[in-house]
């Protein structure tokens, strides 16, 4: 999601973050799951043929990992993440990644309401200006891409997961 379509993003070590859960989860031997958006529309961004879909380098899979991908904000529609994990015996979900209010909080919202113990890595995950990519609505306030995320992620914390810091999680996981 590099693409300046997007428009400003918060965080810049969003990825950072997320490598440190990747390599802790790696290291543990816990399950983990890479999600990858194919958008259906061909003029998004994270459609395949434009390119902006790939996983980054410092995220990226590795041999046998297991990747799933998705045409929808959630990573558990149309796709088998539920009955992977309840194959695997998982009870709780620690989520990352972009962006939160879109895919991140949808996915969150969904891993809850199907009972799954969430946490959310609020730092291993970033916001972009409002909505860019598809336009402004000139009858919304803008926002900057760190009111966005930090409004979605007080929104979810508590109802539907515990947000907490990368280190928090590493710490709770040791």
């Amino acid at each position: 999601m590099d693409s300046p379509l997007w428009g400003a993003r918060n965080n810049p070590d969003a990825e950072n973050n997320a490598a440190r859960l990747l390599a802790a989860f790696r290291v543990s031997g816990a399950p983990l799951v890479h999600i990858q958006h194919f958008s259906t529309r061909s003029t998004s961004p994270l459609h395949p043929d434009q390119g902006g879909n790939a996983i980054k380098g410092i995220v990226a899979p590795r041999e046998g990992e297991t990747v799933f991908g998705k045409g929808t904000n959630s990573a558990f529609i149309g796709t088998p993440l539920e009955a992977h994990l309840r194959d695997l015996g998982v009870t709780g979900v620690v989520i990352a990644g972009l962006s939160t209010p879109q895919c991140i909080s949808t996915s969150v919202r969904m891993a809850a309401n199907l009972g799954f113990d969430t946490w959310l890595a609020h730092d291993a995950c970033a916001a972009f200006e409002t909505h860019a990519a598809y336009g402004w609505n000139p009858d919304a306030p803008r926002m900057t891409a760190q009111h966005i995320h930090d409004s979605e992620v007080s929104i979810l914390h508590g109802e539907f997961c515990q947000a907490m810091t990368t280190d928090a999680i590493l710490g709770a996981l040791a």
